[in-house]
């Protein structure tokens, strides 16, 4: 209704509501549907990818896809951070809406020198989290959307006991409700699952790193390249940073949530996704197909009857 009160004609839009491996799958495979724009998990985004790459019957185009597939995203803190501004950073980009944001930060990665001060002050502001019900006042962290992802996030959550070290685990959670609470593991490898395979809850894997270059390789040590961070006051290694990480959005002192549309456009690439950065100019553009018409206006005489 808010589409049509804004003039959009009638019959451009379509709604059709249903599971996605049913009415999603017809989509994708009807020979008139030209584009396809899809956020969700990689291994959905890359079937589509796959199964728009068939050519069927009655299909007159090859089908384009635009797809935000999610990452594994790192905040890197140097050693000179201003660790009262990281601190809440790195809580609200971990664990708000309990982390079910693509963009969320899944992989803490600290520079030595600053990582038990750091560790310790987050502890403490993730301990005073709330986890309860959206509409209560004072929730902080709400649930997951449903019964899978629970067993799937509190999985990674056992994980964590046998990857690396639990440093906090919030127990008090309502008892009914898909509800995890903020976890922050670490001593855990590089190369493991927690550190590479998209959680999408409030489970934060941290690692160290001895240097500022190694934290930035450790953070590009990713097949994702959606968002990433970086919490420093030296002007050198802000450069650094942002020149050298990999990811569509970089975040500099400050939540690496949040893309103002417009002004941020949004997207990643590697398995993050393919297509042009959402909110941007150009965006709109993947949509349409660009015609060019050329005349030749050099006329010889004028037509007969003009």
């Amino acid at each position: 209704s808010a589409l049509q009160a804004a003039g959009l004609p009638d019959g451009v839009l379509a709604f059709l509501p249903g599971a996605g491996e049913e009415v999603g799958a017809y989509l994708v495979e009807h020979p008139e549907v030209s584009v396809i724009a899809f956020t969700g998990s990689k291994a959905v985004g890359l079937g589509i990818v796959e199964a728009a790459g068939v050519h069927r019957s009655g299909q007159r185009h090859v089908k384009r896809v635009i797809a935000e597939m999610g990452g594994k995203n790192a905040i890197v803190v140097d050693a000179d951070a201003d660790l009262d501004q990281a601190v809440p950073a790195i809580a609200y980009s971990a664990f708000g809406y309990a982390g079910q944001k693509c963009s969320a930060c899944s992989r803490l990665i600290v520079v030595d020198a600053v990582a038990d001060d750091l560790l310790r002050r987050l502890v403490g502001a993730t301990r005073s989290l709330r986890v309860g019900h959206p509409r209560e006042m004072g929730t902080q962290v709400g649930p997951l959307i449903d019964a899978d992802a629970h067993k799937r996030v509190l999985s990674y959550v056992d994980l964590a006991e046998r990857e690396g070290t639990v440093l906090f685990h919030q127990d008090d959670v309502p008892s009914t409700g898909f509800y995890v609470g903020p976890t922050i593991v670490t001593d855990v490898s590089a190369r493991s699952r927690l550190a590479t395979e998209e959680i999408f809850g409030p489970v934060l894997a941290v690692l160290r790193a001895s240097t500022f270059e190694q934290a930035l390789a450790l953070a590009n040590d990713t097949d994702y390249a959606l968002t990433a961070g970086v919490l420093s006051r030296s002007p050198a290694h802000i450069s650094q940073a942002a020149a050298e990480l990999r990811a569509g959005n970089v975040y500099v002192n400050r939540t690496t949530t949040g893309a103002v549309v417009g002004r941020q456009p949004f997207g990643g690439y590697g398995l993050s996704g393919v297509g042009s950065k959402v909110g941007g100019p150009d965006y709109l553009l993947q949509f349409v197909d660009p015609r060019v018409v050329t005349e030749n206006t050099l006329r010889q005489g004028f037509a007969p009857g003009e």
